[in-house]
């Protein structure tokens, strides 16, 4: 075998002794982290229908236009290999009628973005995420800041400053908007496309058309 087919897809990476065991002593510590909050670990296969992430994240997103690695399969259906968590979840959910309304669910495992290489980012990466359901509420936020800072603090991670961020109400956020986008005026020409388009108030994501 070659040098070359020996190696890796570029962006990509083996994982192996002795590298693997902080991998397996992050997991193990995050498991029993989220036992403790009482959620339970779900596994979603790393492919799914393209559309559950296009209806996740918006079809005028960076990810979804540039950084997804999707293909058709030999039936027509349009597959990517999962960039993020959340929509592979909420898939799951939607199918797992009244024990959905009230799921404490984790996830860990890889994720795959065909983004440009670059220092410190992979194209294979890993992510450990929770989601919680019921009606919003402030406690469910503290509580899942408070499972953050103590996986933290688990993983050995000392001095760690939380820092929260806010629009404010429904009704203040056309204000706040309006504010930032003046702010950002005089730096237009260094933003990126995405970041220029208009943004979807409800989604938080560019619209398609305004």
């Amino acid at each position: 075998m070659s040098s070359a087919s020996s190696q890796p897809i570029q962006g990509m990476s083996d994982l192996a002794s002795p590298e693997i065991v902080l991998w397996q002593m992050i997991e193990n510590r995050a498991r029993s982290v989220f036992r403790v909050y009482n959620f339970d670990e779900v596994r979603t296969p790393v492919l799914e229908h393209t559309k559950i992430f296009v209806r996740s994240l918006g079809d005028t997103t960076e990810v979804v236009q540039k950084e997804m690695y999707t293909f058709e399969d030999r039936g027509g259906r349009s597959l990517t290999l999962r960039p993020e968590g959340t929509a592979g979840v909420m898939r799951y959910l939607a199918g797992a009628g009244e024990l959905a309304q009230s799921a404490r669910l984790f996830y860990m495992g890889p994720m795959f973005r065909a983004e440009r290489p670059q220092a410190g980012r992979k194209r294979q990466f890993h992510q450990i995420g929770a989601e919680s359901m019921g009606e919003p509420c402030a406690a469910a936020d503290a509580e899942c800041i408070a499972l953050q800072t103590h996986l933290l603090g688990e993983w050995g991670l000392k001095n760690c400053v939380v820092q929260i961020n806010t629009r404010g109400t429904r009704a203040d956020r056309p204000v706040v908007a309006a504010k930032l986008q003046d702010a950002l005026k005089p730096h237009l020409a260094g933003l990126c496309e995405d970041c220029k388009g208009p943004r979807d108030e409800a989604s938080g994501h560019p619209e398609a058309s305004r």
